[in-house]
């Protein structure tokens, strides 16, 4: 066991080792998050649909295999499947890199890897969670979490956008590999877990629409919907302004999140101490005016003090929100890995959801008008 002040008691083994691969996932994604639509953007004839497109697919595929997946894990095992998932995180990062020499081959490719990275790696790490964190700390560590993520996306973004500016997106690439496959060590540590995913197929999908599961689905697409203009049109939109500038992107991302940081521990203390609800309710109304502000961004110090008060309003998101998410799976007890199945396929059909959106916002308003889709997303999350 592992004791720091900061945690009322011991740390579980179980959740050190998590949280030191995540650590390692967190440096070598970070290295690469960012610029990933970017350089697809490139590489895709400069189109954002086609690679709107490409993301909504992946989101689309992962959905509709993960109950599948499951079943299949409840005998390959748990932590099997999450020391595998570092190596097919690998292919993926190596499939992307290799989309020059031909975008639809390895376009293809890159997207079957990283759905079976997902199933692999996902609902283990979820289970894993759930059951190595309690109810006293649970708040906290899922803020120390997502600090780390936050330490390392001021590092990461800002020496990526050198190294691309000034050598190569194979460097980064490269990196990312490394670090990746290094998360693989920690791993190697985890206790063991035994879940059976008892559901079958379409009995999974009966739950999913069953009234009973409502509240955590639409939650979760919410969150999904929200997360996916994050990702993949935020960077674009951003690197359009900047025109560019592949070290101003990278600089401006690391200036934003370090002015977060210290405020996620602090949050992180106070929602085990508040009410998370209360938290939640407040933190995505002031998060969602983050995104409408966004719609008006046009310069890089527009996007520089937007950009800072959408980290702050974050935070005041998604530490309750994670910390609620993780409390419910834990509440059910043998029937963590299903609910993890629904939570998943939520946050999978948010996604393409509103990226089938996006597409059509963006051809006929432009990039910036997709986060108002954004802010009504961020709304709704209050619904868990």
């Amino acid at each position: 066991m592992f004791r720091f002040h900061y945690f009322n008691g011991s740390l579980n083994s179980g959740f050190v080792a998590l949280f030191t691969g995540r650590l390692l996932q967190f440096a070598g994604l970070g290295a690469i998050d960012l610029f990933l639509p970017i350089y697809l953007l490139i590489h895709f004839g400069m189109n954002p649909s086609i690679v709107i497109l490409w993301f909504l697919a992946g989101h689309l595929i992962y959905s509709l295999v993960v109950p599948l997946g499951a079943r299949f894990l409840s005998y390959f095992g748990l932590r099997r499947a999450l020391r595998l998932s570092v190596f097919l995180e690998a292919l993926y990062l190596t499939s992307i890199l290799f989309i020059p020499q031909n975008p639809l081959l390895y376009g293809f490719v890159a997207m079957g890897f990283i759905v079976l990275a997902r199933v692999f790696f996902w609902l283990p790490f979820h289970i894993d969670f759930a059951k190595f964190t309690d109810i006293k700390n649970r708040g906290k560590e899922v803020s120390l979490i997502w600090s780390t993520k936050s330490v390392l996306s001021i590092i990461m973004p800002l020496a990526a956008g050198f190294l691309i500016n000034y050598y190569s997106f194979t460097l980064v690439f490269i990196i990312a590999i490394v670090l990746n496959l290094a998360a693989g060590i920690p791993f190697l540590l985890l206790p063991r877990t035994r879940e059976r995913f008892e559901w079958g197929y379409f009995e999974t999908f009966r739950n999913f629409f069953a009234k009973k599961s409502r509240g955590l689905v639409l939650a979760n697409m919410a969150n999904g919907a929200e997360n996916a203009v994050v990702i993949v049109i935020w960077p674009i939109f951003v690197w359009q302004i900047l025109e560019g500038n592949y070290a101003a992107v990278g600089a401006i991302s690391s200036l934003i999140i370090f002015a977060g940081v210290i405020i996620q521990l602090v949050v992180g203390k106070y929602t085990d101490i508040l009410n998370k609800h209360t938290l939640l309710r407040w933190g995505s109304l002031f998060y969602a005016l983050g995104w409408l502000f966004k719609i008006f961004v046009v310069t890089g110090f527009h996007i520089f003090i937007v950009g800072v008060y959408h980290q702050f309003s974050q935070i005041f998101k998604d530490t309750p929100f994670d910390t609620l998410n993780y409390e419910i799976l834990a509440d059910h007890g043998h029937y963590v890995d299903e609910y993890t199945v629904l939570k998943e396929i939520a946050v999978q059909t948010g996604k393409v959801i509103i990226l089938a959106l996006a597409i059509v916002v963006v051809f006929n308003l432009g990039l910036n008008w997709t986060f108002a889709l954004a802010a009504l997303a961020s709304l709704l999350i209050n619904l868990l």
